[in-house]
């Protein structure tokens, strides 16, 4: 490593560190302090199961809380490559995922938001490949989405956690 590069790398951590940077998972951390600490509702159908899986990846499963994490899932498709003969070839998946979460003991919402976010698929001729694309495409999304609660609920953590 030359020394520009170096130097650069030192004025770089330098800078994190004046900022107040502290690492989000380091014990103390935003995401350290979320870990089990919050009850994800049961999922009810497929893209749920993905989104809660992706949740509890993340945050851990808890048993016994101080949180409760309520969720809404809406989904749409639209077709986006139309041939000639008006077959649609590709479609884009939109997702909307609505989130509260709630203080287990007060029963008060301490922080709620919405995220979302698309992913896209190609349709096959067959049936079955069109449907095992689908259900993919469907499970990507409910994974970015999860990860973009998982995002905000650390980015906001320290102003609501106890």
């Amino acid at each position: 490593m030359s020394f520009s590069k170096r130097s650069f790398l030192a004025a770089s951590l330098a800078t994190l560190a004046a900022c107040g940077f502290s690492p989000v998972y380091a014990p103390g951390g935003a995401g350290d302090g979320l870990r089990h600490a919050i009850l994800v509702q049961e999922p009810d159908n497929r893209n749920e199961f993905s989104f809660v899986s992706q949740l509890e990846k993340r945050l851990g499963r808890a048993q016994s809380a101080p949180y409760a994490l309520n969720y809404t899932i809406r989904t749409r498709t639209k077709g986006v490559g139309i041939t000639p003969a008006q077959e649609t070839t590709r479609y884009n998946l939109f997702g909307i995922a609505k989130y509260e979460v709630i203080d287990r003991a007060t029963g008060k919402s301490v922080s709620s938001g919405m995220v979302e976010n698309f992913t896209g698929y190609s349709a096959t001729s067959l049936i079955v490949g069109t449907q095992s694309v689908t259900r993919d495409a469907n499970e990507r999304l409910m994974v970015v989405l999860a990860d973009q609660v998982v995002t905000r609920l650390i980015a906001t953590s320290t102003d609501w956690r106890q």
